[in-house]
């Protein structure tokens, strides 16, 4: 039907009728309950009276508003109305759901702290792109950013850092600047329930055994030397320092993810387990004999033994554990419920589908929206894979070499914003949008990708609504002078390359 050109998920039921549709002009749509449409599946009906919508649940509700702020124009993005009278809108009725449970975006709070209003805002336009999961990265090497008020440490000194490395580089170049912040549970509670109101569901990730040197510089007693006293970390990559297996560790991170249920309703919840280096277990006598009383074949399999007492605990308490896919790797010891995120390619989603586990794909290679855009040189801080726009609209999440009967186990996919390099609020709308939006229609739709038919509709009718919202996207022919950083290096990467731990920076 001529005029519903708006980057609305595909594919879509349009039912003409005539006449010309003057929907209120306020923020209310009528919605009536409809058994026969799928979870989160709505049907929106233009008639010469009004609007109203039909919906499988509140989800549904939701999109189904989306769309009718869509098709009303940018004007409606706006905070305050600024368009008199009525929207003119053409007849008809849509019918849509999306393909994929799990449509994701993770934010990397640790690296570089977001205030709350702009997780608040960021939650907002995940909703007006029919996104339903907020992957909050709580924790790293370089920040701790949740309140434990049992372990106070933890954000009185893991969430300050005495300053950052300056883009990425092999050097000891620090920028002297002084970072950090956190969030109260109060905070993180507002940031749930606001995100509920809008169809997102906020999973929390507390990264263990790796990725650690925050919450070592508060409490050393839980590293594997803790009579060393460490800094929260100023480099990015990955730091060797790990936790010990001892269990009074295992009950500091027990009572650390209690708090964390008690914030959070999500049925799952991210507990890590990427990147996490053997060497300090390997090489201290305690962790040896640790791993030789815990009957594991030596000290690299506490990696998974740590893995699995997170999980289980979470599972005694009606929760699922998320990890990274290293927990394919770590010793058979995470249960068979937990969901493997799919991050080093394609390859441990099919392991990991073929075995039984759930799987979110977020393939770096793919959808890693802090990698560059293009490889002129005038993106800032150029890392990673070359990912321009039209290569993020032609991924599918699905893997073609994935078997018929583990289709199922594919909850949907996940962007990640990764923040190493994404330090204030502009940076990250740079690197996330248009993307985002071109990630959207991936993970709702399903058929034939058509550049020649999605960019028109991106150009002419979202990027308005983008400009109208206040985000700072990077323009389809390159960035903005003011969105260059000239200068700072980056650290580029070929898609033939294989990825290696060793590339990165490590801790002393």
């Amino acid at each position: 039907m001529p005029g519903f050109d708006t980057l609305l998920p595909r594919p879509v039921r349009i039912e003409p009728a005539p006449g010309v549709c003057l929907p209120p002009a306020g923020t209310e749509l009528e919605v009536r309950p409809a058994a026969d449409l799928p979870a989160e599946g709505y049907r929106l009906h233009l008639t010469p009276d009004g609007a109203y919508a039909e919906a499988a649940d509140p989800a549904g509700a939701h999109y189904a508003w989306q769309t009718l702020r869509q098709l009303r124009g940018p004007h409606a993005f706006r905070a305050s109305a600024i368009h008199p009278g009525p929207d003119r809108l053409a007849c008809g009725v849509i019918t849509d759901w999306p393909r994929f449970r799990w449509r994701g975006c993770l934010l990397d709070v640790a690296r570089h702290f977001r205030t709350k209003a702009e997780v608040l805002r960021f939650v907002d336009l995940l909703g007006a792109h029919k996104l339903n999961v907020l992957h909050l990265h709580l924790t790293d090497d370089q920040g701790w950013r949740v309140e434990i008020p049992r372990y106070p440490r933890l954000t009185s000194v893991g969430a300050w850092r005495t300053g950052s490395m300056v883009g990425r580089h092999d050097g000891p170049d620090r920028d002297g600047r002084p970072h950090g912040g956190f969030y109260t549970g109060d905070d993180l509670r507002e940031i749930v329930g606001y995100a509920a109101e809008r169809g997102v569901t906020v999973v929390p990730e507390i990264d263990v055994p790796g990725h650690v040197r925050a919450a070592l510089a508060a409490y050393p007693e839980l590293g594997v030397h803790p009579d060393r006293e460490l800094d929260v970390w100023t480099s990015w990559g990955v730091c060797h320092d790990v936790l010990n297996a001892e269990e009074s560790t295992v009950e500091f991170f027990t009572a650390v993810l209690d708090t964390v249920l008690e914030i959070f309703p999500s049925p799952v919840i991210g507990i890590g387990g990427d990147e996490v280096p053997t060497e300090q277990w390997e090489h201290d006598p305690r962790s040896r004999r640790r791993a030789a009383e815990l009957g594991l074949a030596g000290p690299h399999e506490l990696h998974g033994w740590f893995l699995g007492r997170m999980a289980a605990h979470l599972r005694a308490r009606g929760r699922r554990a998320l990890g990274w896919d290293e927990i394919l790797d770590a010793g058979g010891r995470v249960p068979a419920d937990a969901v493997v995120a799919s991050w080093r390619g394609t390859g441990a989603a099919v392991r990991a589908a073929t075995a039984g586990h759930d799987v979110v794909l977020c393939p770096e290679q793919d959808v890693y929206l802090d990698h560059r855009q293009s490889d002129h040189p005038d993106e800032p801080i150029p890392v990673g894979f070359v990912r321009e726009l039209a290569d993020v609209y032609r991924y599918d999440p699905l893997p073609p070499e994935l078997p018929e009967g583990a289709r199922a186990r594919v909850l949907g996919a996940q962007a990640q914003v990764w923040s190493e390099h994404l330090d204030t609020a502009r940076r990250v709308d740079y690197a996330v949008f248009p993307r985002l939006a071109a990630f959207a229609e991936v993970v709702w739709s399903s058929g034939p990708r058509d550049d020649a038919e999605f960019l028109p509709r991106l150009r002419d009718h979202h990027l308005p609504r983008l400009d109208a919202l206040g985000v700072e996207y990077r323009p389809l022919a390159g960035p903005h002078p003011w969105q260059t950083r000239p200068g700072v290096p980056g650290r580029p990467r070929q898609l033939t390359a294989t990825y290696r731990a060793s590339d990165l920076p490590t801790c002393p």
